[in-house]
């Protein structure tokens, strides 16, 4: 169901924007449901292609290894669901794993995996005298963020020890280029990317208290 919204985006009191949490075996599913839900969307957690399709968004979350969340989106047509729903312009955001399978390839634990190749970019082991990185962190993000909109002095909760430090997507044309948001760790690394109807976090919003839920709500109200 598709809600009613004002010119800036926001809610204007009509049906909630429904959100697909597509349910395809990784572990952070319930939590990511609970948050969007607190943030305004009407959740669906499912694996069903159509119900995914046709929602207003779609979070794909993700924990674990590279390899592995690959090859659980494969069982349920992850990567072809969100190629269709991208070509129509229909929004997806991707949290932790879920973000890094987005880009082309993953390099973890001698394994050279490709990824979904929406980015180009390799997903490696954060260069850290301490890994995971475990916790709250700062973000450096874009003044004109949608994302992180009232957000930019906040903090979020960060479990992982590999990500991105390198984006080499340009703007070409009348395309503009991606909002990128940074982080650091040992080195910078990217932590969350606005790219049309594609964005991305790699802290986990639905473990990053208020500032979270704010987060996805600025997420809910653009659909």
């Amino acid at each position: 169901m598709t809600g009613g919204t004002n010119a800036g985006g926001a809610n204007t009191g009509g049906a909630k924007p429904n959100v697909v949490v597509l349910d395809y075996g990784s572990g952070n599913v319930h939590s990511a449901a609970k948050a969007l839900e607190r943030a305004g969307a009407d959740v669906t957690l499912t694996a069903d292609k159509q119900a995914a399709l046709r929602a207003d968004g779609l979070l794909v979350p993700g924990v674990g290894a590279f390899a592995a969340v690959i090859d659980q989106l494969e069982g349920v047509q992850g990567g072809e669901i969100v190629d269709h729903r991208l070509a129509g312009g229909r929004p997806v955001l991707g949290i932790c794993v879920g973000m890094q399978v987005l880009f082309s390839r993953g390099i973890e634990r001698g394994a050279d995996v490709a990824g979904l190749g929406q980015w180009p970019g390799t997903v490696e082991e954060i260069q850290a005298e301490v890994l995971p990185h475990m916790g709250w962190n700062t973000v450096e993000a874009p003044e004109d963020s949608v994302l992180f909109d009232g957000l930019h002095d906040e903090r979020f909760y960060f479990v992982h020890s590999y990500g991105v430090t390198d984006f080499p997507l340009e703007a070409y044309g009348p395309f503009r280029a991606p909002r990128l948001t940074w982080a650091e760790h040992g080195q910078r690394f990217v932590a969350a990317v606005e790219n049309g109807p594609l964005t991305a976090t790699q802290f986990h919003p639905e473990k990053s208290g208020e500032p979270g839920i704010r987060l996805l709500r600025n997420w809910v109200d653009s659909l």
